[in-house]
């Protein structure tokens, strides 16, 4: 992969599309004395505030560690897109956003309903994101590994992108 960074927009765009549209990802805490796996998580993108918002209960072991906020990483993975994204998590009982993204998926894993005592949010403010693109699909992967065993350099499969939220 390559250090790419000359069209920035297109990749925000491409990793704010990419999370919306897959919503699934893992979610880990990664600041303080927590040793929790990261965990499969649905995701609400607010775009415009650089922020991502997700459903739980607030007696989970991932909410009741997070306390008054915890850096985070959410990780999107969808075949020639990876991203890692970094930022701070919260717990926040937001009954508007849980108003506006509960659905028929949402409920089947909250059967007491919106009026749930310990359903909550958790708001992840991004900060920044690593996003790798591949190219070319398999066959173009199968001629840049045999490249660079023939001529012993890296194979270019790809571009990768640092993108900076603050």
């Amino acid at each position: 992969m390559t250090d790419h960074t000359t069209d920035r927009a297109a990749v925000e765009r491409r990793l704010w599309n990419e999370v919306e549209n897959n919503q699934t990802g893992m979610l880990g805490l990664t600041g303080g004395d927590t040793h929790q796996h990261f965990q499969p998580m649905t995701a609400f993108v607010e775009e415009d505030g650089r922020q991502i918002w997700f459903f739980t209960r607030d007696d989970t072991e991932l909410a009741q560690s997070i306390g008054d906020g915890q850096t985070a990483m959410f990780v999107v993975q969808k075949n020639d897109f990876q991203a890692c994204i970094g930022g701070r998590l919260s717990l926040e009982h937001d009954t508007a956003r849980i108003e506006k993204y509960w659905n028929a998926v949402v409920a089947a894993w909250y059967p007491n309903g919106k009026a749930d005592p310990h359903l909550t949010m958790l708001r992840f403010l991004c900060d920044d994101a690593q996003v790798w693109i591949s190219h070319g699909g398999p066959i173009r992967f199968a001629w840049e590994i045999a490249k660079a065993n023939a001529t012993h350099k890296t194979p270019d499969v790809g571009e990768s992108s640092h993108l900076s939220f603050n």
